[in-house]
């Protein structure tokens, strides 16, 4: 009986010793890296070709409970499920740009949110032709809207949840949690056409209680952008390699059938129209940044972007992340 209990106070205590160590280990994985605003990188692959691994692009900015989706590439909702929040609690999304990589998700957000029985109306703000993009994906989903609404349960039409809307430079949004300035950058300067008749593209600057984070999107070197990054806790910057684009549109086929005016064309796209590592390093420095988080990465098939961040870090003394699909920072 002496052994029975002595064997008993052993296990009890191991027991004990193992659950206080469980907790506390809960409690430091428990606590939240930043209590009013958290980035979550949604998608982070450059490109309308789908990846296996990583979504197009998309981020996730989360301030004092409230969800901004900037950029919905293809996968957006998904991601947003799998990072563990309801897609009916994104009531607004700012693009970038309309290039599909960065919108094709925009449709399938807004239509799941319907869905799901939101009620309050989603705002989707960008450069012009943004009103346009959000109703022709109301357009597209009313169909399916229709007939649910037939089948019960949703009796509210989608078109009176769902507005796009076009806006200018400068002070674009502001609410409790953010202040929203957003610039045109060079994007798409290398196009041989009237500036009159290009589309535009936005970086844009978010400001919050306690944190600063711009998202350059898809841009070629931009004094604009240096100085609306300025003093920025994160620059979120996509990265580019004409070398790594070139394999992959030889490996993919695509070169092959192009003609030689769209091959000199792309290339040109490829070397005025992104960044570059040396370009993200410099602007960073000069800008003064904390931190640089790379994203919309140009695909690889190794998945390893270790040098880049090297790269950079040649031009710019502060950290230099690389951004995975639902990696918070």
């Amino acid at each position: 009986m002496r052994m029975i209990n002595r064997l008993l106070t052993v296990v009890v205590s191991i027991f004990l010793a193992a659950s206080v160590t469980d907790y506390s280990v809960a409690q430091t994985t428990d606590v939240p890296s930043k209590s009013e605003t958290r980035l979550i990188t949604l998608g982070t692959v450059a490109g309308p070709p789908p990846r296996a691994h990583r979504s197009q692009s998309s981020n996730l900015l989360i301030v004092n409970g409230t969800l901004y989706v900037v950029d919905a590439g293809d996968g957006a909702a998904r991601r947003i499920t799998k990072a563990g929040f309801n897609v009916r609690d994104v009531g607004t999304i700012f693009i970038t740009h309309h290039h599909d990589d960065h919108t094709a998700g925009v449709g399938t957000l807004m239509s799941v949110s319907w869905d799901n029985q939101r009620t309050k109306p989603i705002n989707v703000y960008g450069p012009p032709k943004t009103e346009e993009l959000v109703k022709a994906a109301v357009q597209y989903f009313t169909i399916s809207a229709d007939i649910r609404i037939a089948d019960g349960g949703r009796t509210i039409p989608i078109s009176q949840l769902f507005f796009g809307h076009d806006v200018g430079t400068g002070l674009i949004y502001s609410d409790s949690n953010v202040m929203v300035t957003a610039i045109e950058n060079t994007h798409f300067d290398f196009q041989k056409i009237p500036t009159s008749a290009r589309q535009k593209s936005y970086s844009y600057r978010f400001e919050t209680p306690n944190r600063v984070i711009v998202f350059t999107g898809d841009t070629g070197p931009s004094e604009a952008l240096v100085g609306l990054a300025k003093g920025a806790d994160l620059l979120v910057s996509e990265a580019n390699s004409i070398e790594q684009r070139m394999q992959d549109l030889i490996r993919s086929g695509q070169w092959q059938v192009m003609t030689p005016e769209e091959q000199v064309r792309i290339k040109g796209q490829m070397a005025e129209g992104h960044l570059s590592t040396e370009d993200v390093g410099k602007m960073a420095a000069r800008a003064g940044v904390k931190t640089v988080v790379l994203t919309h990465l140009t695909w690889k098939a190794d998945d390893d972007y270790s040098t880049w961040a090297d790269e950079v870090k040649k031009h710019f003394s502060g950290p230099v992340l690389i951004a995975k699909d639902l990696k918070e920072f």
